[in-house]
């Protein structure tokens, strides 16, 4: 149990951390997880006919933000995962537009 709580309090004084030497992008990134989060909730709940032309433009802001995040603290691993999901979610919003 002590290994639980001493995984807890460092993950919570990185955060602290984290906010401190960056406000801005730490907010940032709890806006996008909350995109994230709403948009998998969204998927769930409209399932198997999810507004994906509504939830898109949501998803890709929120990889958005945090490949700039990424790219902030100097992760090449993220910033390439990011910016690979970006890329494939404007390419699906723009044929889908282009189907309508």
């Amino acid at each position: 149990m002590d290994q639980i709580t001493n995984t807890f309090i460092d993950t919570f004084q990185w955060a602290r951390r984290d906010f401190r030497e960056w406000p801005l992008r730490f907010c940032l990134e709890v806006f996008a997880w909350m995109l994230s989060i709403g948009c998998s909730i969204g998927m769930m709940l409209t399932v198997p006919n999810p507004p994906l032309h509504l939830m898109y433009p949501f998803w890709i802001t929120g990889c958005c933000i945090y490949c700039w995040a990424a790219w902030t603290r100097g992760s090449f691993g993220m910033v390439a995962n990011y910016l690979l999901l970006s890329t494939i979610d404007i390419v699906a919003l723009v044929k889908m537009w282009l189907a309508r």
